[in-house]
Formats: structure tokens, C-alpha cells, sequence
């Protein structure tokens, strides 16, 4: 990786995960692209590293497109010259049971959280072996790609386990260009998404939100679901010089919910 300032993306960067990450890589002094499919939410995570003295850029991406992937990795070397970092952080689901999941549901979720993270790392390293190799790659998996039971649904689970075999197959095959590839599995993290499904649940249970969420939470061994922050935290040791050596993992922070 390069000595100079380095550069990392964010997909998702808008809100939630990716916006903690987002602001965590600019706190360590790096340049980041913040990308989501919502411009306006990615400008406002770029406003909020700027706020605080860091140098970041917007851009608008749908990564369920490889011509939008392409360009977003063309717009960060153009405005930073050079991509070190990307954080497949964009994903999708809603909640279902497993009878309830429809065609459309399944090519949605997969479209994004499978395909989207597949071409993100590919077009991603390519720029990096462009610029003479070395590189970090850190996708956002699941606990529910480990087959954690609370998941929101099966086509949500089987995309993410997809990212976990891919950061294997990944990590084994661009070792060779210095490029890390790792992923991170959240477990109950406190962000919009997780909100909405709370909500669903809720409404289906004829229970409170705040019920819902408390019951999510009930089995956490340490008593707490994740901040954000607990993911960017994982994500900058990652992207840091202490993690060279590290490749091809899948690192679990749930609180104690998943054990392998």
C-alpha cells in the first residue's frame, strides 16, 4: 500500500455502518469516497467529515450495476489518485419468512449484497494492481451468513454467507498482488435498517418497537447490541498496518451471538 495519504471507499457510505466507517477512516487522517445510491445522504457524511477536518468526496452509485461500479472507482482515482481501501459496505433486505420470499426479493438481495460486493472487489482490485499492487478489501458479511436464526430472511443469509466464501476464494487468489481481502460479520447493530425490521416484526407481533428490539437484543451474551461504531472500530484495525498478515478471515462482532 501506498505511503503517501491513502484513499478509501465506502459503499453505503449514507448512513448507518457506512457512515461510521466513513467517518472513522477520515479521523485517521485518510481521504475518503463516500458513495450511496442516495447522493443526498452520501453529501451529508461528506459534510459531517468536513466538519471535523477531513477531506472526503460524493458520489452517487447503485452497486448492482457494474457500469456504476466502474465509474465510482474512476471518480475516486480521478478526485484522490489512488484507491487503498474499499469497504463493501451497501446491502439490502427486508423481513420474510422463508415461505414468504418472492423471485423478486431473492434477485433484489442478491443483486446488491452478492453481485454488488463480487464486481466492487473485482473492478476495485484491478485499480489496485494497477497502481503496483497492495491493497485492503473489507467486506461487510453477516453473522447471518453463519446461519444465525435471527436473521430477517433466508436470501438475506445465503447472500452474505456468498461474501463470506468469497473473501476466502478472493484472498487466496490476490495474495499474490499484496491485496488483504477480509470481512466483517455485524450481529444486532442499531441502524436504520435494523429499525425498520424491528418495526415489521413489531407491527407482526402486535408488540412495541421498543419490545421488539429488547427481545432482538435478549440473547446478546454481553447485553448490548452493536453501535455502529463497534464496525468501524473492526474496519480501521483492518485497513491498519497491524492487520498485513491478515487475509482471507471472517470476523464475527455481535456481542457473543455466534461463536464461530
Amino acid at each position: 500500500m501506498s505511503e503517501c495519504v491513502q484513499t478509501a471507499l465506502i459503499t453505503g457510505a449514507g448512513n448507518g455502518i457506512g457512515r461510521a466507517i466513513a467517518l472513522a477512516m477520515a479521523d485517521s487522517g485518510r481521504k475518503v469516497s463516500c458513495a450511496d445510491i442516495n447522493l443526498d445522504d452520501a453529501q451529508r457524511t461528506v459534510q459531517a467529515i468536513e466538519q471535523q477536518g477531513g477531506v472526503a468526496h460524493a458520489l452517487k452509485a447503485d452497486v448492482g450495476s457494474i457500469a456504476q461500479i466502474e465509474a465510482m472507482i474512476k471518480d475516486t482515482v480521478s478526485v484522490f489518485g489512488s484507491l487503498d481501501i474499499i469497504v463493501n459496505n451497501a446491502g439490502v433486505t427486508r423481513a420474510a419468512d422463508i415461505m414468504e420470499l418472492t423471485e423478486d426479493d431473492w434477485d433484489r438481495i442478491h443483486r446488491v449484497n452478492a453481485k454488488g460486493v463480487f464486481f466492487c472487489l473485482q473492478v476495485a482490485a484491478r485499480q489496485m494492481i494497477k497502481q503496483g499492487g497492495g491493497g485492503r478489501i473489507i467486506n461487510i458479511a453477516s453473522i447471518a451468513g453463519k446461519g444465525f436464526k435471527g436473521t430477517s430472511n433466508a436470501a438475506y443469509s445465503a447472500s452474505k454467507g456468498a461474501v463470506i466464501s468469497l473473501t476466502r476464494t478472493a484472498a487466496q487468489q490476490l495474495a499474490k498482488h499484496n491485496v488483504n481481502v477480509n470481512s466483517i460479520c455485524p450481529g444486532v447493530t442499531t441502524t436504520e435498517i435494523v429499525e425498520k425490521l424491528s418495526i415489521d416484526r413489531a407491527k407482526a407481533r402486535g408488540i412495541s418497537k421498543e419490545e421488539m428490539m429488547k427481545e432482538m437484543s435478549k440473547d446478546i451474551p454481553l447485553q448490548r447490541a452493536n453501535e455502529p461504531e463497534d464496525i468501524a472500530a473492526m474496519a480501521l484495525f483492518l485497513a491498519s498496518i497491524g492487520a498485513r498478515n491478515i487475509t482471507g478471515q471472517s470476523y464475527n462482532v455481535d456481542g457473543g451471538l455466534v461463536t464461530s
